[in-house]
């Protein structure tokens, strides 16, 4: 048994409307396909690889009060969809059935896993949902700067990593990839990378040291109801341009101080030349044995301020920034003390 790829990533929202915009008009997402269902209507949006399912109604109404706009559900793909749902039970996770008689895993907080068999068709979302899909909406959707969801951030209650992590192992036969512990003042998070065997479904666990001041993660959980999804993160070839298209649509983006700019040049030598390309944009860059990594993060749109995204490029890098982890987190904390 084992998870192979994310399906799709299902937000729920009030104002289904304006969240569809966001994505298409802002960040370039294709609307796919639509679905009416009892209780809830989803739209169906992707780019490259990347599907998200935006959904509102009565069947929503539980999730939002308690969390507000966000993900709730991060489907899987699986090689043995029954066999998963029992290691999920067994390890004390709630199954339950989907409208399309589908597994529904607890993961963290009220965020599920619905489980769909392997699909060699690439169909993803469309295998059991009651999709009508619109004229072109699946060519249109290849076309965009985002070619696929690097990874997932989950923001968790200090001091349950491990029980997560270990959950993660066990149950969807996903492996330890990184772990990183970060320090800033007083405040501290720590981290663990949980990859599944595949390499395509990457789940970034972030909490809080509870041993530390309150913090930007306590924050969030406090504002987010709870455990849930901080960040989704859409990998691109071209952030620069990305960047700014982004902006001109609208998108927001943390800022970043410029001393991290003047010491870039010296700290990642060959980048000198991209040095003001970079403080322009606010993009962030990071090395590892592999390569270089770049990667920028916006502001939150909704109301909570709580879920936000990231575009990272990666040119050979197969880590998460470890410096640039160090700079979001000074870069989210400056956000909230003058927002």
């Amino acid at each position: 048994m084992a998870a192979h790829d994310i399906a799709y990533v299902e937000m729920y929202t009030r104002d289904k409307a304006t969240t569809v915009d966001y994505f298409v008009s802002a960040m370039g997402f294709a609307r796919v396909a639509d679905a009416v269902e009892p209780e809830r209507s989803s739209v169906l949006l992707q780019q490259g690889e990347v599907r998200l399912v935006v959904t509102s109604g009565r069947g929503t109404v539980r999730f939002l009060e308690q969390h507000g706009d966000g993900i709730a559900d991060v489907a899987l793909t699986c090689d043995d969809v029954a066999a998963t749902a029992a290691a999920a039970a067994s390890a004390g996770a709630t199954v339950t059935r989907s409208l399309q008689s589908l597994p529904v895993v607890s993961g963290f907080g009220d965020v599920v896993h619905t489980l769909l068999p392997t699909d060699p068709l690439g169909n993803g979302p469309f295998v059991k949902r009651s999709w009508s899909p619109l004229p072109g909406g699946t060519a249109t959707a290849v076309t965009g700067r985002v070619t696929g969801l690097d990874h997932i951030a989950v923001c968790l209650e200090g001091g349950t990593l491990e029980k997560y992590a270990d959950f993660y192992r066990d149950v969807f036969g996903f492996s330890r990839y990184s772990s990183e512990y970060v320090a800033v003042g007083a405040q501290a998070m720590d981290s663990i990378v949980m990859r599944s065997d595949s390499g395509s479904a990457i789940l970034t666990l972030v909490a809080p040291d509870p041993g530390k001041e309150h913090g930007q993660l306590d924050n969030f959980l406090e504002r987010n109801g709870g455990e849930g999804v901080q960040h989704l993160a859409f990998r691109t070839g071209e952030i620069i341009t990305a960047v700014h298209e982004c902006r001109e649509r609208g998108v927001m983006f943390l800022d970043t101080p410029d001393s991290y700019y003047d010491m870039l040049g010296e700290r990642l030598g060959g980048l000198h030349a991209q040095v003001e390309e970079l403080r322009e944009t606010k993009v962030l860059a990071d090395r590892d044995e592999w390569g270089d990594l770049l990667q920028v993060f916006t502001r939150s749109p909704y109301p909570r301020n709580t879920l936000f995204f990231e575009l990272i490029q990666r040119n050979g890098s197969r880590g998460f920034g470890s410096a640039n982890i160090r700079a979001l987190y000074e870069a989210v904390e400056l956000d909230r003390l003058t927002s």
